[in-house]
């Protein structure tokens, strides 16, 4: 317990003196996350602005509602014209009883939006008009909160991804970094145990997570982002733990192979940045190719990503964990065992 106390705390001032670990650990993820989060908060809050000219019981109807931003025109022409312009998708026409749309099919999915809109509102008055009750009834529901926001999403992700950088970028650097230093090498003359040095890097890099967590969750949750925790989220830190472990043998893995740290900086990157952009931390995973989405289920980030997602966003309790720790808990597992068989103590 004395060499695992002495060389925690040894590794712990290592990590707090490196202002550049510290940076790409907790500035550089952070980076990203205020970024998207202020780029992203009023993606969605904007409704949709035609143009209209005329009145009647149907433009009536579409301000009522709110769904659309309608702006008036008295002249048909000038109507058209910002739609032909760009500036807006499309312009309502109202000539008594008879409606017509103008719209731009350079923009397709906002014009599809108004045609079905429309459409819908020109049927309601049609079936009110006959005075008898409708056929058949339709209802909607939204399931997301009113509240949801794109920063919901994003946290999960991007800490993650944060996570996993640190993780594997520490175990790999101090690696490398000690057996050409001949730190390791002093280390096995003295009386203390591999295990020992790896539990007290390991115990420093889960200790990294969850700081990174409470940050990560505490500046989302700043009014000015807004993130909303829902259901059981607490059941993130285990998620955190396993998911630091299992890269944690990643980068022990890639250190075990680079001879300087030049070499296992690269090759961390190569590791973990394309990892990042297949597993779903700066884009839905589900608007990828069908073919890509099930590449991307090989690997740990994905599953951690869809972990923290559920249990911090989606309300889910502990059932939701089961895929995402399995996964993590086997790769940590296998990838730990490949590392230790090919663990040097010096070059």
């Amino acid at each position: 317990m004395t060499a695992f106390r002495t060389l925690s705390l040894a590794m712990l001032k290592g990590f707090v003196r490196d202002k550049v670990t510290l940076f790409f650990t907790f500035l550089f993820p952070l980076m990203f996350l205020v970024i998207f989060g202020l780029i992203l908060r009023d993606v969605g809050a904007d409704k949709t602005r035609i143009a209209v000219v005329g009145d009647g019981q149907v433009v009536s109807a579409l301000r009522d509602s709110g769904v659309l931003e309608l702006e008036q025109y008295d002249d048909v022409d000038a109507a058209v014209q910002k739609v032909k312009d760009g500036d807006l998708p499309a312009a309502l026409i109202v000539r008594g009883q008879q409606l017509e749309v103008r719209f731009a099919q350079s923009d397709q999915v906002k014009s599809a939006t108004v045609l079905g809109i429309v459409n819908g509102f020109v049927d309601k008055a049609n079936v009110a008009a006959t005075g008898q009750p409708p056929r058949f009834t339709f209802s909607a529901e939204k399931v997301e909160d009113a509240s949801l926001k794109p920063i919901q999403f994003l946290t999960p992700g991007i800490l993650s991804w944060g996570v996993a950088v640190s993780a594997v970028f520490g175990s790999a650097l101090t690696l490398v970094s000690w057996r050409r230093k001949q730190v390791l090498r002093r280390i096995r003359l003295a009386p203390v145990s591999a295990t020992s040095v790896l539990s007290s890097r390991l115990l420093v890099s889960t200790g990294v997570a969850l700081v990174q967590g409470g940050i990560f969750v505490g500046i989302a949750m700043l009014p000015v982002f807004g993130l909303k925790l829902s259901g059981s989220w607490w059941l993130a830190i285990p998620l955190l733990l396993l998911g630091t472990i299992s890269f944690f043998a990643l980068g022990m893995l890639v250190g075990a192979f680079a001879k300087t740290e030049e070499a296992a900086s690269a090759a961390a990157n190569i590791v973990v940045l394309p990892m990042a952009f297949l597993s779903g931390t700066f884009f839905p995973v589900e608007q990828a190719p069908a073919w890509l989405q099930a590449v991307s289920k090989a690997f740990p980030l994905r599953h951690m990503n869809d972990g923290m997602l559920d249990v911090l966003v989606r309300g889910k309790g502990v059932e939701a964990l089961a895929v995402p720790a399995a996964v993590l808990a086997g790769f940590a597992l296998v990838v730990g065992f490949l590392a230790s068989r090919v663990f040097k103590w010096e070059e």
